[in-house]
């Protein structure tokens, strides 16, 4: 993708400990950072990874409660825990992976977790919120007495195989066994809105008259 000349970014999270040392460097077109905010058609998106949520869940909510600062105290926190296990022999921690086989309690996870980053996101004049590291894809709608976003998770590609789209003005969570032969359309008004535009885009040669 670089060398067609797309700007890719590369967003950090709980398996890239590594790499996220290199947190702000640019490297050609790559860029790597752990959170991006970027502007789609006048909205704001917030996009992160979302392990750093992990801590504070279990122990210290109120950071995510914390307004801005609160992610970059988050992510210090969940470093430092890391580096204190780590050094004592032990598992990074993810408080998220211990629940993947408990249904009942990775549903309930799921739920603080998308609350939390919800209020976090409306907090903060976010319209979109993206973020991964629960392998739940979803997309909802979210408000609250402070405001809205849409609450955007891509899952994976390894056991959902699923990813996150933004094609005309649209979020679509794009699932690979049913859409790998299925154009692009988030519901039928946009369809029928723009297959005259698409059809008019389409330019049909006749090879046979050559």
């Amino acid at each position: 993708m670089t060398t067609d000349g797309v700007d890719v970014v590369y967003i950090t999270g709980n398996h890239d400990e590594m790499i996220r040392k290199f947190t702000g460097t640019t490297i050609g077109n790559i860029r790597i950072v752990d959170k991006l905010v970027l502007e789609l058609h006048g909205k704001h998106a917030w996009f992160f990874h979302g392990d750093v949520f992990d801590v504070s869940l279990q122990n210290a909510k109120w950071l995510a409660e914390f307004g801005s600062y609160g992610y970059h105290a988050l992510n210090r926190l969940n470093q430092l825990v890391n580096w204190y296990l780590v050094n004592r022999g032990k598992e990074r921690y993810s408080f998220s992976k211990k629940l993947k086989n408990n249904k009942k309690s990775a549903a309930k996870y799921s739920r603080i977790y998308e609350k939390v980053i919800s209020n976090l996101a409306i907090e903060n004049g976010y319209d979109y919120v993206i973020c991964g590291h629960i392998h739940q894809p979803k997309m909802a709608y979210i408000e609250t007495n402070h405001g809205k976003t849409i609450y955007l998770n891509s899952g994976d590609w390894v056991e959902n195989f699923t990813a996150l789209e933004y094609q005309f003005k649209r979020w679509k969570v794009y699932h690979y066994k049913k859409d790998k032969r299925s154009p692009f359309f988030i519901d039928n008004e946009l369809k029928a809105k723009d297959n005259n535009r698409l059809i008019a885009a389409i330019t049909i040669i006749d090879q046979t008259s050559k």
